[in-house]
């Protein structure tokens, strides 16, 4: 029985692993999957996000063709929306940077810190989905109404306006939680 526990001993010689205190500690705070916490927050960052914006790049796109076939006149001004969702594809963009940027070994990057990236892209990139959703069927409904009537343009405006910073909230959290040292 001892020359096992022998053997063991002598298996676990070049890890330095065996009675180490300090290396169990190290695993629990860099475990070697504590990156893929960070990896995957910079993937929700700009996949939810582009999901958000290219949704409301469609369904805004609809109504701007349905309103140049109405009035050719007016498709300038009903191209607001799609610009509104391309920016919410952006915000998740620049989380999604500034945590890839950050990314390192399991041997300096914590699981903590992998959580607060996860939770970075995260917020960032469900309220970019939340914010596209909201830019999409407004820019549909906003654009063909304004067709109709002129004088809801100023309207639609402003509640794209206000679904546009949904987005911008989940920015500044993202940056927040990004800029946070655990």
């Amino acid at each position: 029985m001892a020359s096992s526990s022998y053997n063991l001993g002598l298996l676990l010689a070049p890890l330095k692993l065996h009675n180490s205190l300090e290396t169990c500690r190290n695993l629990e705070r860099y475990p070697p999957y504590g990156p893929f916490y960070g990896i995957m927050g910079v993937v929700s960052a700009i996949v939810l996000s582009s999901f958000g914006a290219a949704y409301g790049t469609a369904v805004s796109g609809t109504g701007i063709a349905a309103t140049a076939v109405m009035r050719p006149e007016l498709i300038m001004k009903s191209i607001i929306p799609v610009v509104m969702a391309g920016i919410i594809a952006i915000y998740g963009l620049v989380v999604a940077v500034l945590i890839a940027g950050v990314l390192d070994t399991s041997n300096t990057y914590s699981l903590a810190k992998g959580y607060v990236h996860l939770a970075a892209g995260l917020s960032v990139g469900m309220t970019g989905l939340a914010a596209g959703y909201a830019v999409g069927i407004v820019g549909d409904e906003g654009v063909r109404h304004t067709a109709l009537q002129p004088r809801l343009f100023v309207g639609m405006i402003l509640i794209l306006i206000f679904a546009e910073v949904l987005g911008l909230y989940g920015l500044i959290l993202g940056i927040y939680m990004y800029t946070v040292d655990v």
